[in-house]
């Protein structure tokens, strides 16, 4: 009777009658025999990302699958590959077009990542849905309203501010701050003289100049062939966000070019280059590599930041215990490196696959056969080595399940200052004289190492998004357009890069662009 009274008082107190309670039991214990059926809770699983929202535009759009049990735990190892099946179509069925959907890719610790690449806007939106089994996952299905603008599409953000939000840019970039600190200001006349004069015998630099959100350049030197990486990434984001107009030089080679100090007299210019190094001042972007991959995603790259995510070979436990390398013979060390390999075959593997820069030498140390590049990760060790400047397979090493054994080096890249060693790798001197101690350490504290490994792949993770790329761009532009003194200009003999043309997928940009404007053709005689 007890149980009675006070069953139909609580009842009362939440406003409930009698048979909305009925109902409420059943979905839960309906809901309840869903999650209990497998390790995976449909509803309890997480989905987040950039390809949620329609607003950000790349040219593979993506977003992530956590799945998590009917206890509300995060699962930290594969459920298996085709554990969730991902459906996108257009919100209006009769609209037409082709979108590019490949599986999800299991990133082995319980996540995983989904692309899908536009062929076309979407005007209705888009209809997504995705599926545990046949149960929805999440908040599936997510309806993205109208227009969704594939990649080619040349409708830019008038408010740059509205862009960076939707692609969730970071507040600050410590190493563009670093970079731009020996450049309080630029003065456009003064390089437009002395760069050329110092640098276009180095090889591959390009002048290029954004104005009215169309791009403009020149290329001095001879070696100036993978202009078309920037080219590409220029317009590219040009199509996405308006663009200050801003004028300044690339270096497209190898190395770094600008060896004077902040404090000398004359000072420094700034060049932007995809590399850096303690010795000189250049602007560090993305290398190009970076660029390509962000660029070239699902497009004919095998390898890229997204898809290595997703084949990063077995779980810890089952990888050999052996410290890995492979590569060409671009640095004295890497021969030391294999050489060493045959010393100690018990804790290294390593061995050089071509032969250019030291040839005399191949006799002597041996060619070693190639490897497929996912094949790297059935090692727990990985050891990162400089080639003619630092590697720039580190950050594809990093987003794997192995632990980086990276050598010291003068050189960088634009995301190495948001790592730390010994957090997100093991450092190793530039003479490897530790490096066996270190792969030694590793083996003997196996708990850590795994631990290191994956703090560094989830840092890694995060900075090496591809909307993180193109706001890194962006604001390498901002912050040096904010410097410049004198007005950028178009010279006689620079050549407009033009937008591709698009004709299988027409863009009906609805957003409202800014007047358009003649570009100012500069007087100063080159």
């Amino acid at each position: 009777m007890f149980r009675k009274h006070t069953g139909g008082l609580f009842l009362k107190l939440l406003n409930v009658t009698p048979l909305h309670w009925s109902i409420v039991v059943i979905l839960c214990a309906w809901i309840i025999t869903v999650c209990q059926a497998s390790d995976v809770c449909a509803e309890r699983s997480h989905i987040w990302g950039s390809g949620l929202e329609p607003s950000a535009v790349l040219p593979v759009r993506y977003f992530f699958i956590q799945a998590v049990t009917s206890e509300g735990e995060n699962l930290t190892v594969s459920p298996g590959k085709d554990t969730f099946k991902v459906k996108i179509s257009p919100l209006d069925p009769k609209e037409r077009v082709r979108i590019h959907v490949p599986p999800a890719l299991d990133r082995g610790d319980g996540s995983f990542l989904v692309r899908y690449r536009l062929y076309g806007t979407a005007l209705t939106g888009l209809h997504i849905q995705v599926l545990y089994r046949d149960a929805l996952v999440a908040k599936s299905p997510y309806l993205l309203p109208g227009p969704v603008y594939h990649e080619y599409c040349d409708c830019p953000e008038a408010d740059a501010s509205v862009w960076e939000a939707v692609m969730r840019c970071p507040a600050t970039e410590p190493q563009i701050t670093e970079d731009f600190s020996s450049f309080p200001s630029i003065d456009l006349g003064y390089l437009l003289q002395e760069v050329p004069r110092r640098f276009s015998n180095r090889g591959g630099l390009i002048h290029y100049a954004v104005l009215g959100g169309q791009v403009y350049r020149r290329s001095l030197g001879k070696y100036t062939d993978f202009k078309m990486f920037s080219d590409e990434m220029l317009l590219s984001l040009a199509r996405k966000v308006h663009l200050p107009d801003v004028e300044f030089y690339l270096n497209v080679g190898d190395w770094p070019l600008e060896r004077r100090a902040a404090d000398a007299r004359p000072g420094p210019v700034p060049i932007l280059s995809w590399c850096g190094s303690n010795d000189t001042r250049d602007i560090v972007l993305p290398t190009y590599d970076v660029t390509r991959s962000t660029l070239e995603t699902m497009r004919g790259v095998s390898n890229d930041l997204l898809s290595v995510q997703g084949n990063t070979g077995p779980p810890w436990a089952n990888k050999t215990e052996q410290a890995f390398f492979r590569g060409r013979d671009s640095r004295e060390e890497r021969l030391y490196l294999a050489s060493l390999s045959k010393k100690h075959p018990e804790l290294l593997d390593a061995g050089i696959t071509g032969w250019f820069f030291f040839r005399d030498r191949e006799k002597e140390v041996g060619k070693a056969s190639l490897v497929g590049f996912f094949e790297f990760f059935k090692y727990k060790y990985q050891v990162n080595m400089d080639g003619t400047v630092a590697a720039y397979r580190f950050p594809y090493l990093m987003l794997g399940n192995s632990l980086v054994l990276k050598q010291s080096s003068p050189y960088y890249e634009h995301f190495y200052s948001r790592l730390h060693a010994g957090t997100h790798y093991v450092p190793v001197q530039r003479d490897l004289s530790d490096l066996l101690e270190k792969i030694q350490w590793a083996k003997s504290n196996d708990a850590r190492a795994e631990e290191m490994a994956r703090e560094g792949q989830a840092k890694v993770r995060e900075l090496l998004q591809p909307n993180r790329l193109y706001c890194y761009y962006y604001r390498v532009l901002e912050v040096y357009s904010a410097r410049q003194s004198g007005r950028p200009a178009l010279h006689p003999d620079m050549e407009l890069v033009p937008q591709p043309d698009d004709t299988e997928a027409d863009c009906l940009c609805e957003r409202k662009k800014l007047a358009e404007h003649e570009p100012t053709m500069a007087k100063v005689e080159l």
